[in-house]
């Protein structure tokens, strides 16, 4: 690990680990109560403040959480066993879609903190692959295997946000040149609008999606991270849109993602779809019936399945 040479950041309140590892305040504190952890220090407010090394175990239990570990069984441990018991159970819970061995070029270039040669190995390897190829095949198994890092405390912060930063350029670019129609030329359909809700600060998977609808034929407005919903609604309507998709990464409160989904449905208007992915649970437990759930390999399929049936209905 080669975080050992910097300085740990300053504690962080209940809030910021809410959002930073997913897990609720109430749920925190019925921890403190329940299991003696975490175990927060008080500001001269007598508000919780959480330390660095506390907030680095908070993601790991987060983490074997969602790979299926009840809350009990996993607190207790260390750190350390927390770490390797989280790397055994990804690896036997998640096939590699790629060997791993091709992956550790790309996660060495983040260790090692060179963002421009990562960004160029990136585009040579889209280049090689085609777009959608590289998104299903190097991207989102990449992008897992940093996110597994960073919770394992293998990547540092800064580390992970130059990882992200050099793949949204590399995604970006690849999106902007692919071929739009001409002046005259109607629009192409679904026309989906992308974005996530307040939060929801994480921006990789509405990317890969963008850019697999994108590489598909679709319309595609991106509104970017953290809309708030009425934004989202207004948005949707005034551009036309046939759908709008969302993003829910795994450290969000399942509860939001449900709440806020639900509030969505009832505010839009019938016709405009919702599709939602990404690695939060809410999505595969109990995701709203009037809600269209997608991996990332299932966007094709769903493109195709919307437009046989908008083709039916203007036949009809």
């Amino acid at each position: 690990m080669n975080t050992t040479d910097m300085a740990p950041p300053p504690p962080c309140t209940i809030s910021d680990v809410e959002r930073d590892t997913g897990v609720a305040k109430e749920t925190l504190r019925v921890w403190e109560r329940r299991y003696d952890f975490p175990q927060p220090q008080r500001d001269p407010f007598g508000e919780r403040l959480y330390p660095f090394e506390q907030v680095q175990k908070l993601r790991l239990v987060k983490r074997l959480i969602d790979l299926g570990f009840r809350p009990g069984k996993v607190i207790g441990h260390s750190t350390q066993e927390l770490r390797a018991l989280a790397e055994q159970a990804a690896g036997a819970a998640k096939p590699r879609l790629r060997p791993a061995t091709d992956l550790q070029p790309y996660l060495d270039l983040c260790r090692g903190r060179q963002g421009d040669a990562l960004r160029r190995k990136l585009s040579q390897a889209l280049l090689v692959m085609g777009l959608k190829n590289f998104v299903l095949d190097l991207m989102a198994p990449l992008t897992t295997a940093v996110g597994d890092a960073w919770a394992c405390g293998e990547l540092a912060v800064f580390e992970e946000h130059l990882f992200t930063e050099g793949l949204q350029t590399v995604i970006r670019s690849a999106i902007f040149s692919l071929p739009h129609p001409g002046a005259g030329q109607p629009a192409p359909r679904p026309r989906i609008l992308l974005t996530t809700t307040p939060q929801e600060k994480h921006g990789l998977g509405l990317l890969m999606a963008e850019a697999l609808m994108a590489a598909d034929g679709a319309d595609c407005v991106s509104l970017g991270t953290q809309t708030p919903l009425p934004d989202i609604v207004d948005a949707a309507c005034r551009q036309g849109c046939d759908m709008v998709a969302l993003s829910f990464s795994s450290t969000m409160n399942p509860r939001h993602v449900l709440d806020a989904l639900k509030e969505l449905r009832a505010r839009l208007p019938a016709e405009i779809g919702i599709w939602a992915g990404g690695a939060n649970s809410a999505l595969r437990r109990r995701a709203p019936a009037d809600v269209t759930v997608l991996a990332l390999a299932d966007i094709p399929a769903a493109l195709a399945g919307w437009r046989a049936r908008a083709a039916l209905a203007t036949a009809g």
